[in-house]
């Protein structure tokens, strides 16, 4: 009788523990996030690539201004508040007590490293050549919480390009090269990087915020879409920030949110065949466009004329799509073969893989379609860390005519994020060299209101029009899975920053 009841005793025990285990494991608060691509850098200056933005931005390293993607305008981060004392400078008064995950006090300091860091031209910082390229800085810091920052040209939206730029240590970042274990003041701390496996951040215990609920993240990277949403409805994740539209069956699971990227080929203008207008307008012209939708992209996406959204500021409204009309293409193409132009020449389609769902098999209709009227035309695809080879400057040497895969984020509303580093001389995606280009570019940033909006217009008449400087193809329309375990729906932001902390769970 003893013997049995110490047995009843131990499988009572044994069920007590397992019931105990099963209840810690279900009250656990960890999400497990798949992106498409594999994230072979965590440098917060390179924020801008899309999914290093989704690990990094707002969650481990922050900004100084945070853009309100809900509301519109602009909320204190790291700094408080902020003002404009000449046309040339604006004043940050910087959040006192903020510490950096190693223990050290974020100062005015910190954030002078990050501009100079951006800027450093060997480091080739995404975030500083897309959006500060074309601006000088100098700092001035009357106390350790106070900065002011003076530009040339004057921006009268520094504010909101600070709102794009992750703040970095710095004592704990390397001036001259990417580091590999970023340090920030976010909600999480930085814990593990398997170099083409996953990630690992964990939730911060000394915050200066709001304490998230989320405790850990893991990001995974699938390239496949259909396995990355059956990974959701298996329980092995809690987020898939993109998914294709064939994939996006789940009503309960999946929602469906206006984004900000407008997919589009970039011309190289510079190199024959394809420095001749004539057949820079001929494929843009032998693109069926309208039957791309609802098939490689979705239903809901928008043919674009230029590579900013209807909502941002300065967006031409009078510049039309290209109509689909092969005849005419392969009319201009004969023509320009007339006059000499080598339209024989190979022309590469460097495409990107997982760059958004269908990447690959829309880059391969549309190699098709240029085939069609004419034109000799290659896909290679490649990933990320070879194809920004040829995308950002110095671009690929002797790469021969080239039509490179684009999808640009342009959520914040001003043009100021796309010009620069899209059109000008300088610009680190521009292969345009036009004077007039870059007289508009500088005029346009200085100036504000109507006059603004006035030049930001004529700069899209005259690289689109004018130039052809690109094959614009989509303001694209992105589908999100989440867990039903998860209270979160995405908005614009998802494009470039998940927020863990704006997480809940049911």
């Amino acid at each position: 009788m003893k013997l049995h009841l110490t047995a009843f005793n131990l499988s009572v025990a044994f069920a007590v523990l397992a019931c105990s285990q099963a209840i810690a494991q279900s009250e656990k608060r960890d999400v497990t996030i798949v992106l498409a691509e594999t994230v072979d850098v965590v440098e917060p200056c390179m924020a801008a690539r899309q999914d290093v933005g989704r690990v990094l931005s707002e969650n481990v390293n922050e900004m100084l201004v945070e853009f309100d993607y809900t509301n519109g305008g602009l909320k204190p981060r790291l700094a408080t508040e902020w003002k404009q004392i000449s046309p040339e400078t604006w004043e940050f008064k910087l959040r006192p007590g903020v510490k950096w995950h190693d223990g050290s006090e974020f100062t005015a300091k910190d954030v002078q490293f990050t501009v100079e860091r951006n800027k450093n031209k060997k480091l080739s910082c995404e975030v500083g050549g897309k959006y500060f390229g074309g601006t000088q800085f100098k700092f001035e810091s009357p106390d350790p919480h106070t900065i002011r920052i003076t530009t040339n040209p004057p921006q009268p939206i520094l504010p909101l390009l600070m709102s794009i730029m992750p703040v970095e240590s710095a004592a704990a970042t390397p001036a001259g090269e990417f580091t590999r274990k970023p340090i920030g003041t976010g909600p999480y701390v930085f814990d593990r990087f398997d170099v083409g496996q996953s990630i690992v951040l964990k939730r911060n215990p000394d915050y200066w915020g709001d304490k998230p609920q989320v405790e850990q993240a893991k990001y995974l990277f699938r390239s496949d879409s259909a396995v990355a949403a059956a990974m959701v409805d298996a329980g092995e994740a809690d987020i898939v920030p993109a998914v294709s539209v064939q994939d996006a069956t789940n009503k309960e699971a999946d929602f469906a949110y206006p984004n900000s990227e407008t997919t589009s080929l970039r011309i190289d203008t510079r190199v024959a065949p394809l420095n001749d207008r004539r057949i820079r307008e001929a494929m843009n012209l032998a693109i069926d466009r309208q039957g791309m939708l609802g098939t490689l992209f979705p239903e809901q996406a928008k043919i674009a004329t230029q590579l900013v959204v209807p909502t941002t500021l300065g967006y031409n409204a009078d510049i039309k799509p290209w109509p689909y009309d092969p005849e005419k293409a392969k009319k201009l193409i004969e023509e320009a073969k007339a006059d000499g132009v080598p339209v024989d020449k190979e022309i590469r389609i460097i495409g990107r893989n997982g760059q958004y769902p269908n990447a690959t098999e829309a880059m391969e209709a549309i190699m098709a379609m240029l085939q069609e009227v004419g034109l000799n035309v290659k896909l290679d695809m490649y990933d990320v860390s070879v194809w920004n080879n040829y995308f950002v400057a110095p671009f690929v040497a002797d790469a021969g005519p080239t039509l490179t895969q684009s999808q640009h984020d342009n959520a914040t509303g001003d043009p100021v994020f796309t010009a620069y580093v899209k059109y000008a001389s300088d610009g680190s995606h521009s292969m345009v060299r036009d004077p007039a280009v870059d007289t508009l570019i500088a005029q346009a940033t200085e100036v504000t209101g109507d006059e603004r909006t006035k030049l930001w217009k004529e700069l899209f008449v005259k690289v689109n029009d004018e130039i052809i400087a690109d094959i614009p193809m989509f303001h694209m329309v992105g589908f999100t899975r989440v867990s039903p375990k998860l209270d979160f729906k995405p908005t614009i932001a998802a494009n470039s920053e998940l927020q863990l902390a704006q997480i809940r769970f049911k």
